[in-house]
């Protein structure tokens, strides 16, 4: 019984971090920009810890990396280009960026998934992305051409090393 219970332990991290996603989500739409921006950097911290108690437990998953990749797109992918798209006039440059970003951030993950890597990510990962959308989300700021360049530079061959 404690062994079940100690191997769900991580996934709790990453459904907080699911939940601030969809909830941040949620008060974008209900037009509380600054909300919604900090719930992406709470579900930063739960993204940040769901892998560290996997490892320190010695519970690591197939399953736990998978849900993580999935709460990553809505957290850092889809919540933060909300916000850009509620705050950025309206443009083709601005739909470009709206799209893609996410599009690129599911497209890094993915690439991570099939072929991970040690002491090192291979593109800006999504949450280093998208914390900078929520930060610019929080000052009610919002800038197309950075999107574009945070976008390309999560499936760019980059090297950036983990923390």
């Amino acid at each position: 019984m404690f062994n079940k219970i100690t191997r769900a332990v991580p996934n709790l991290f990453t459904m907080g971090n699911l939940l601030c996603g969809v909830l941040s989500i949620t008060s974008n739409m209900s037009g509380f920009m600054e909300v919604a921006s900090v719930l992406i950097f709470i579900s930063a911290f739960f993204d940040l810890l769901d892998g560290r108690v996997a490892r320190s437990l010695k519970v690591n998953s197939e399953f736990g990396v998978q849900l993580d990749s999935l709460a990553d797109i809505v957290s850092f992918g889809v919540a933060p280009a909300l916000i850009f798209h509620s705050l950025a006039s309206p443009s083709i440059l601005t739909s470009l960026a709206f799209i893609l970003f996410p599009i690129m951030g599911a497209l890094r993950l993915a690439r991570f998934n099939v072929k991970p890597t040690i002491g090192y990510f291979s593109g800006l990962p999504i949450p280093a992305a998208g914390l900078p959308l929520a930060g610019m989300g929080f000052f009610l700021y919002s800038n197309a051409w950075i999107t574009l360049i945070l976008a390309f530079l999560m499936v760019s061959p980059i090297r950036v090393k983990k923390l």
